[in-house]
């Protein structure tokens, strides 16, 4: 009578390993030992496999092969993004990821998407400060389709006086509704132009109006030139093909752009920061103030950077982190609490971002944050705090490597990032080898107030909000 709650148990705790395995990267398969106990046994890795190669033109190629659904996934990541624009000239590497849709020597305007379209795929492309990307996921029949269009407007991009017209406006409308117009739009701005002093990071992705009016197609032309050639981009591709059959094709279409003399790398420095540095902004559209309050950190994929990331998840990292138990749930004080560092290839930032709730003294908010600071510089947190952080982190990890698309753009990140595509497989040991002494070294080196920059956001007063109403 007895003997099936035991079985229950022992079943249980069997898929309890399972699903551990699962999470952190490996397969178990039961065998029967001598005692005829079932015993977990690892027989499979859910490292993602790749071949690399680099064509004559210096282009930098990834191959990794996934037959489980007939599509597959390319992803051209270029190494440019506003960290390369100069003064007066802001904008142009948000501008381009716009403008390499809009026609090529053999690829009519407009037909990029189209073409992906009719033949039930999907395409888009990002910028960020330090990169640019292109990617789309198509049929596995459709192989060549996504490597033509690709080459074709890395070979022969269509860079004329109506084309650039036009996407400067598409621009200049997507900054008034995502930035100008919106709720804390001018918020992330605000914050990067006082916590930065070099000019490389200091200005937006998206670029000044006055910008984007001052450029012209011979600034377009140089700038394609310069950055958008083969050596100095990665493509990578995911998905249902044959190895050879694709590298044939990417030869074939490929090879034959030119290289460029190798573009000037970016001063990324910044000076030591030795005092606080604060501002207040106002917004019409917000209707509750906003308290961000960053610091200075190291790049990304560095030790300090993967401890200070695990520290943004204990602080923010669900309903049982810190901040939401203490200022949301306990105190009252705020609508949404998030922290957490930003990734970049140079100096990044630690970032609080607090909604205040309407009517919070927001100097008291400020303090409640720096006493959570200071409780992690002088504790160390708990045992269940890091391991469920690791679990949150390992189950992270495994979503954004669901796609193809995730995965071909991961290897075009780190590629272009860190020049380490292998990183796919090897960020969660680095993340796991994070202890909790390092969570409190980190805290205590780079949390510090003389490193700090606050940034306020008030709604603006109802008089100021009805005149600007009235223009």
């Amino acid at each position: 009578m007895h003997e099936q709650p035991v079985k229950t148990a022992k079943s249980f705790v069997a898929g309890l390993i399972v699903l551990a395995s699962i999470v952190t990267g490996t397969l178990l398969e039961s065998a029967e030992s001598e005692s005829n106990q079932t015993v977990p046994k690892l027989t499979k890795s859910f490292d993602v496999a790749f071949k690399e190669f680099r064509l004559n033109n210096g282009l930098r190629v990834i191959l990794a092969l996934d037959h489980s659904a007939p599509t597959y996934s390319i992803c051209v990541t270029y190494n440019v993004g506003s960290r390369d624009e100069r003064p007066g000239r802001t904008g142009f590497a948000h501008l381009f990821e716009h403008m390499l849709f809009q026609g090529s020597e053999n690829v009519g305007k407009g037909e990029h998407f189209i073409l992906v379209q009719n033949n039930g795929g999907s395409a888009n492309g990002t910028t960020n400060a330090d990169r640019t990307n292109y990617f789309e996921t198509l049929p596995a029949n459709q192989l060549e389709l996504g490597i033509f269009l690709e080459a074709d407007r890395m070979r022969a991009l269509n860079i004329t006086q109506p084309n650039l017209d036009n996407q400067r406006q598409t621009v200049q409308e997507e900054r008034r509704q995502n930035i100008d117009n919106r709720p804390y739009g001018r918020t992330h701005e605000a914050v990067i132009a006082t916590a930065y002093a070099n000019f490389a990071y200091q200005h937006s992705v998206i670029g000044s109006m006055e910008d984007l009016n001052a450029a012209t197609v011979q600034d377009a032309a140089d700038f394609f030139r310069i950055y958008y050639a083969p050596n100095n981009a990665v493509l990578s591709l995911v998905g249902d093909f044959q190895m050879d059959v694709a590298l044939r094709l990417i030869k074939k279409y490929f090879e034959s752009i030119p290289a460029q003399p190798a573009p000037p790398v970016p001063d990324v420095a910044e000076p030591e920061q030795k005092t606080e540095r604060r501002k207040i902004i106002e917004d019409a559209f917000a209707h509750t103030p906003r308290l961000d309050i960053v610091y200075k950190i190291p790049a990304g994929n560095t030790p300090d950077w993967y401890a200070l990331s695990v520290l943004g998840q204990v602080l923010s990292g669900g309903v049982s982190s810190r901040l939401y138990q203490k200022l949301i749930k306990e105190k009252e004080v705020a609508l949404s609490a998030s922290a957490g560092p930003d990734e970049r290839r140079g100096p990044s930032l630690f970032w609080f971002s607090i909604t205040a709730r309407p009517g919070t003294d927001l100097a008291a908010l400020e303090k409640l944050i720096y006493e959570d600071i200071e409780r992690l510089q002088n504790e160390q947190i708990a045992d269940w705090e890091l391991s469920k952080v690791q679990m949150q982190l390992r189950r992270q990890r495994a979503q954004q490597r669901y796609s193809t698309r995730a995965r071909a753009n991961a290897f075009g990140h780190y590629a272009v990032y860190y020049n380490d595509p292998q990183l796919i497989n090897s960020v969660q040991q680095k993340y796991s080898q994070v202890t909790k002494s390092d969570l409190q070294r980190v805290a205590r080196t780079y949390l510090k107030e003389t490193q700090r920059t606050v940034v306020i956001t008030m709604p603006k007063p109802a008089a100021a909000k009805a005149a600007l109403d009235d223009r």
